[in-house]
Order: structure tokens, then C-alpha cells, then sequence
């Protein structure tokens, strides 16, 4: 973490992490890429390094994030998706130049063009976002049950029923809260 900034929250599903980058949407909401050098490091983090990132780019890259946040959102309750929010997810995607490759691993990773660029990052993302939302990967989107956070989140747990975007943070959030309820509530039974 750069000084003075919050950590990043990194998860399994590119997309979803990228909206990640806000989070705490329905109380004291946290940017988590509010410079340019911010989301080059969230892109670096995740295999999409880039060399610089302009204010313009910076912008595009919120918007792309809130599109799918939207679009994710509304997928997740089996909504319309927001027309706006596809269009932007689209273009994104046709916009970047970037290729998979495999590694001699066997991993799928992402070569963007030379030099690499913001777009062709958010080509990826929004490629991504495009594959969990269409519902062409295994597991679900759902929306986390923090009242503050409902961030959307793809679920591949076997049962499909996980209920927070993050278990270390608003679920333990969550269970803390919960827990003092219930103390408040039997003060006695904690003895």
C-alpha cells in the first residue's frame, strides 16, 4: 500500500474487483483509486501494467467500474441491464487491444499492446465483465448483505449462497455487529 491510501481489496474475478475499487457505496463510501498512480497500481496488481494513466483515463476507468457495477447489480437481482452501462462496457471492450496468452504454466495471462495503455486494460476488464455477466462462467453474481457495502461479487462457492463481498471485511463487520447486538440484548450470557 502507497502511504496515505487504502489497501486494495483483490479478488478471484477481475471485474468484480474492479468495481472493489469503491467500496462502502450506501454509507462512508472509500475510493480506493483516487489518483492516477492508484489505478496504476490496482492494474499492476492484477496483471495489467501500465506505464502512466492520465486524469481522462482515470475518469474512464470510474466509469467503466460504475457501468459494471451496474450492469452486475442488475444481473445479480435478474433486472434489465442498463443500457448506458452496456454501451460503456462494450465500447471498452472493443476499444482495447490487449491478447491472451498462455503461460508455459498452463495460465491464461493478458499481453496489452506496446506501449501499454489504460484502454487496453479496461479492454480486459470490461471483456471480463461482459463473461461473468452474460453468465458464461461458473458460479453466480450476488450483491453483498452489508447494508453499507452491497457491492456486487461473483459467487463460486459449491452452494452458491456466500453473503458478503469480503468475509474479512464486511462479514466479520457484520458477525461483530451482530454479536454486540446480542450482548446488548442478554448482557448475562457472555458470563
Amino acid at each position: 500500500m502507497r502511504a496515505g491510501f487504502p489497501d486494495f481489496r483483490l479478488g478471484n474475478v477481475l471485474a468484480t474487483s474492479f468495481t472493489g475499487t469503491l467500496t462502502e457505496r450506501h454509507g462512508n463510501a472509500v475510493e480506493r483509486i483516487p489518483t492516477p498512480q492508484r489505478l496504476v497500481d490496482w492494474l499492476a496488481e492484477n496483471g495489467l501494467a501500465v506505464d502512466s494513466c492520465t486524469t481522462a483515463q482515470l475518469e474512464l476507468a470510474r466509469e467503466l467500474r460504475e457501468c459494471i457495477h451496474a450492469a452486475a447489480t442488475a444481473a445479480a437481482i435478474q433486472d434489465a441491464l442498463p443500457a448506458s452501462a452496456v454501451h460503456v462496457i462494450n465500447d471498452c471492450s472493443i476499444q482495447g487491444r490487449a491478447a491472451a496468452i498462455l503461460t508455459p504454466e498452463g495460465n491464461r495471462r493478458w499481453r496489452l499492446s506496446s506501449p501499454p495503455c489504460v484502454e487496453d486494460a479496461l479492454g480486459v476488464i470490461a471483456a471480463d465483465a461482459i463473461s461473468i455477466i452474460a453468465g458464461e462462467r461458473d458460479g453466480k453474481l450476488a450483491l453483498c448483505a452489508s447494508p453499507t457495502c452491497q457491492a456486487a461479487f461473483f459467487d463460486t462457492s459449491q452452494s452458491r449462497t456466500r453473503r458478503w463481498c469480503d468475509m474479512n471485511t464486511c462479514g466479520n463487520r457484520q458477525k461483530k455487529a451482530r454479536f454486540s447486538a446480542n450482548q446488548r440484548k442478554n448482557p448475562n450470557s457472555a458470563k
